[in-house]
Parts: structure tokens; sequence; C-alpha cells
């Protein structure tokens, strides 16, 4: 058997093994990354730990004030129950379908929205810290100062929208069991009612965000504050919450016809982030190897029913066990990530990026042929060495790392992606031999000329 069946046949077992692993952990978005452990509270960053603590204070500074100084009036009352009630069968409703850790999202702010338009702010203050207990014994549990922390900044967001649009609109306070029709005779009403969402969304998202940079002064707040993806997942919540805002109004019996379809909708939004965590590596953000297998392998096949060319990348991270026996797993893991986040600025939208195993990356590259997959390679490599990780904080140190690379050519060095992962997979072997921080051109070891491409 030769050298390359050997290699296919390694990477044949390889990828079979991986594909086996579907991870389902993804991010929370409710609380910075700093308070996802299960570490207590105190051990976090002192500024993290002041500014939660300052936000907890203000809530309940602001709730204390307002229930001194609001009237408790049945109406009110009664649409608040008739608002927490669907809440809670929505929970109930993830619970019975299972809520995995992929899970990061729901629809629980349609409810949130009408309580802070329709009632007033003190409503909006309690009612996440009524339904956190419910979420946290009925749903996923998650240690409790994050879903304090939540309630909290829920609670300050939706306050906030709830006195704006007040406000603006007194007569709000008339809601009562008869319902009012005010929000279908004055538009003006409709658009005040979706600014104060917008505020709502932008508070909360920036409460956040704060404590995401205190936690990690090194992380992007873009990427943190709104993506395209969490920007479409709140319009859909405003909107949502609007609609039942405008049902509740009429009458708060109609949220008897308002509940199925949000019902629904949380079942689609579930099934679309289950979908996506089971594409994605927990660690790094890229596909994993079974959603890049399967990328992958349409791009090959659309290649050779086009007759265009294709490139493949197999990327390694040089000595990165000793990064590990060094320094630990956990400043591995941010190795990893950064080097993934590298690779995803320096290619196009279009190229394949994910995570092989290990510290192994793959990149397919359509439409690009030897020379130019050897500029990408060549790009990545200098790219990453230049990263520089905090290794630990306290004494400010950093560290970087080199990554080797092999580049295969669809046709030239495989017909199939397979036969590419093992030419690839001896190119890098040769980068490394070479002494690494490197790229390597797969070549024919009969023909092989010492610079790694096939010989003349």
């Amino acid at each position: 058997m030769s050298a390359v069946q050997e290699a296919i046949g390694r990477r044949h077992r390889d990828l079979r093994r991986l594909i086996r692993w579907s991870p389902r952990e993804g991010p929370w978005r409710d609380c910075p990354p700093g308070l996802t452990s299960g570490w207590p509270l105190l051990t976090m960053p002192t500024s993290l730990v002041v500014y939660v603590l300052g936000i907890l204070a203000c809530d309940l500074g602001l709730i204390g004030w307002e229930l001194t100084h609001t009237q408790p009036r049945a109406g009110h009352l009664a649409v608040f129950a008739a608002l927490l009630a669907p809440a809670v069968i929505c929970i109930e409703a993830m619970r019975r379908l299972g809520q995995p850790s992929g899970v990061s999202r729901d629809l629980l702010s349609a409810w949130w929205l009408p309580i802070a338009l329709l009632l007033p702010p003190v409503y909006v203050l309690l009612a996440p810290f009524g339904i956190g207990p419910v979420l946290y014994l009925r749903a996923r549990r998650i240690p409790m100062y994050r879903r304090v922390f939540s309630s909290a900044a829920l609670g300050l967001a939706g306050a906030a929208a709830s006195a704006t649009f007040h406000l603006a609109v007194p007569q709000a306070f008339r809601i009562s069991l008869e319902g009012s029709h005010e929000w279908l005779t004055r538009p003006t009403v409709i658009l005040i009612a979706v600014g104060c969402a917008v505020l709502f969304a932008v508070l909360n998202t920036g409460i956040v965000a704060v404590a995401v940079h205190l936690a990690d002064p090194e992380a992007r707040l873009a990427k943190v504050l709104w993506d395209r993806e969490t920007l479409l997942l709140d319009l859909t919540e405003t909107c949502v919450g609007i609609l039942v805002a405008v049902t509740c109004a009429l009458s708060f019996l109609l949220l008897l016809i308002a509940l199925p379809p949000v019902i629904l909708l949380q079942r689609s939004l579930m099934h679309q982030q289950l979908a996506a965590a089971a594409r994605t590596d927990p660690k790094t953000g890229l596909l994993n190897a079974t959603a890049w297998q399967r990328e992958a392998d349409a791009q090959v096949t659309r290649a050779l029913r086009g007759s265009a060319p294709l490139s493949l990348l197999l990327v390694d991270v040089d000595h990165f066990k000793q990064v590990n026996d060094s320094h630990g797993h956990l400043v591995g893991d941010e190795v990893l990530r950064a080097l993934a986040t590298e690779l995803r600025q320096q290619v196009r939208e279009s190229d394949v990026v994910g995570r092989f195993g290990g510290e192994e990356f793959t990149i397919l590259l359509p439409q690009t042929d030897s020379d130019g997959a050897c500029r990408i390679a060549e790009r990545l490599r200098s790219g990453a060495g230049l990263l520089s990780v905090a290794a630990d904080p306290a004494t400010d140190t950093r560290i970087s790392v080199t990554v080797s690379i092999g580049v295969a050519v669809l046709g030239e060095h495989g017909s199939g992606l397979f036969e590419l992962l093992a030419a690839a997979d001896l190119a890098l072997y040769r980068a490394k031999e070479a002494g690494r921080n490197q790229v390597r051109m797969y070549a024919p070891p009969a023909t092989a000329d010492g610079t790694g491409r096939p010989g003349d």
C-alpha cells in the first residue's frame, strides 16, 4: 500500500470518528461569558462583580421606589396575571420539548414588552423576577446569579421603555378588562410603541455588553451587541411583542388566540438554534467535522461538474501540546478561538472553514487554483504568527503560536474529498519536518524537489 493510500485510510478513519461527534453547546445570550461558568460570582474580576451588584442594586431600588408610588388597580393586576400566564405556558412548552444547551434564545420578550407598554413600570420590573423562578425550576437550570442578573437587566430595560411610553401616551394607563381601542384609532401609538420596543432591546443588550467587556476586555463588542442573526431575532421578538400588546389592549381574552402562534414560533426558533448548534464547534464557532464534510462534499461535487478549480488547506498549530502543558487547556482554547477568528477574517465568505479536530483546521477554497491557494495559505501563516493571546492577565503574560499548512488541489492531487485530505495531510507533515511555520504543497515522494512542489 502506498503512502498516499495509507494517508487516505487514516484520514478516512479520523473523519468517520469525528463526524459522530455533534456538539450542541452554544452561547448564552442573556448574560456575559464571564458569568457562564459554575464559579461563584465573587471569583470574577472585581470590576465585573461591582457592575453586576450595581445593576442589581439599581433594579431593587427602582422596584422599591415604584412600589411606594404606584397605586394597585384590579384591572392592572388582572392584565398582569393574564400576560404572565402565557409566559409560564411557553416555559412549560419549552420544558416538554426539552431545552438543550444549544438553545439560547426564546420568545419570552413577547410577554415582557406588552407588560411594559400596557402597565405601569413596576409590573415590568417585577415580571422577570416572577418568571425567573419558574425558568429555574422548570427549564434548563443555570446558576442562580446568572438568572438574577438577567432578570435585573430585563427589568431595568423594560422600566425605561415603560416610562417612556407612558410619558408619550398617558392614556395607556386606561387599560382595563374592558379593553381599549386607542391602539387602532391612533396610529401614532403604534409608532411610539415600536420606538419603545427598540429602546427596550438596545438597553437590555447594552447592559449585557458592558458586562461582557468587563469580563473579557478583549472581546469584540460588535459581535456581542448584534450580528445579522441576532438582529433578525430581536426584530421578530419586537414585532411579536407589539402584536401581543395590541391583542391584549383590545381584550385580554384574545391572548388565548395569540398564544398558539407564539408557541409555534418558539418551537421554530428552538429548532433553528439546535440545527445551528449541531453544525458548530463550540470552542471556535467554526463548522464541526460533520457540517464541514457535508459542505465540502457539495463544493467538490460542484467543482468536478463544472471543471472549476478548488483547493484545500490543512492547518495545524505548531507545538500546541506545549501550550496546554505550560498554560492549561483554558488558555489553549483561547488560542484556538483566536486562530479561528483569524482564519475567518482572512478568507472569503464562500470558503468553507471548519475545525477538523484537536488543533487542526480545514479550509476549502472554491474557485482557487494552486497559486491562489499558496498565496492564501502564506497569508494565513503570517497572520497566525502575529496573534497574541493573554496567558495570565495578572502578569500581562502573552503567548504566540505558529502554524504549518498543507495544500492540495483538486484534479492535481486527488479526485475526491478524502484524497484531497490525504494529500494535504502529507504536505502538512512535510511542512512540520522542514521546521514548522511553513506552507507546503503536496508533491508525490518520487517527484519531490525539496520545495514541497511537484518536480518539473
